[in-house]
């Protein structure tokens, strides 16, 4: 039988965790001066791209900034639909000043990059999923950041209300598992109480046959992943998530990225897709 599962390359961008740490809290997860192992760290951060590099996608890198810890969580920083950069603007005062450098990357290379108005902050709640943008609110990005989003890259925005505070971005509860781009749905992998009644109803709709997650796997950050259309990028306390997944054909890729999980990231937090227009 033919395998349907069939990963396309991605661009990604990463920042180097050189200077990672827990100083403040903006989260559950995070615990002021929580002792941080930077050479344990590096080492999970350079695994991460090595693995990325390994099954074929591309690989680049911003240089971090002293005094921004969270500066390796790239996802937040922007989104990035078909060449088109949607810059962000963060809830906590603490990150405002990473948007910079983000931004001076992309200009640097060529792309337009929009600063938005109302609080975004970038992948973190924004997930393009095929036809459409999926949209957290609730804790970090606004319903106004939504309409802009939708205005500036004139992609349908589907707004989904989170309300458990342990998942405070949308990449933490939900995440893409194909994006087969247009005419398709696709499909995504979530954790259903992490989101409001009527938020869960309108992802039953879209997507009868997601991957359910257990809270388990959700508190594993087994929905920070990235998933390339077959390989799965997981977090190896999962192991629920990565049996259902497993069975629906796609691969599972351990990759353990344990210290970010002090400030409440993993994976995907960590990985910025740059996404193209290949039209």
């Amino acid at each position: 039988m033919t395998d349907p599962r069939v990963p396309r390359r991605r661009r990604f961008l990463v920042c180097e965790p050189r200077h990672f740490a827990v100083q403040y809290a903006i989260n559950p997860w995070m615990q002021p001066d929580a002792p941080v192992d930077t050479v344990l760290a590096l080492q999970q951060w350079r695994a991460l791209t090595d693995t990325y590099r390994a099954h074929g996608h591309t690989v680049e890198t911003v240089e971090p900034v002293p005094g921004l810890p969270d500066m390796v969580f790239a996802a937040n920083a922007a989104v990035v639909v078909e060449g088109r950069v949607f810059g962000s603007l963060f809830h906590a005062p603490e990150r405002r000043p990473e948007s910079v450098p983000y931004a001076a990357w992309f200009k640097g290379r060529g792309f337009d990059v929009h600063q938005p108005e109302a609080v975004c902050e970038g992948e973190g709640d924004l997930v393009p999923a095929g036809r459409w943008i999926l949209a957290g609110t609730g804790f970090r990005t606004t319903r106004a950041a939504h309409r802009e989003v939708q205005e500036h890259l004139g992609v349908p925005v589907i707004g989904l209300t989170l309300v458990d505070p342990y998942f405070y971005h949308l990449d933490t509860a939900l995440f893409v598992l194909d994006d087969a781009g247009h005419g398709t749905d696709g499909n995504i992998a979530y954790y259903p109480e992490a989101f409001s009644p009527g938020s869960r109803e309108a992802l039953a709709r879209l997507y009868p046959d997601a991957v359910l997650a257990t809270r388990e796997d959700a508190m594993a950050f087994g929905l920070n992943s990235v998933c390339d259309g077959r390989h799965v990028f997981i977090s190896p306390g999962a192991t629920g998530l990565a049996e259902r997944l497993a069975d629906r054909g796609y691969v599972p890729v351990p990759v353990d990225l344990s210290e970010f999980h002090k400030a409440g990231g993993g994976i995907k937090c960590c990985t910025q897709e740059i996404r193209e227009n290949h039209s």
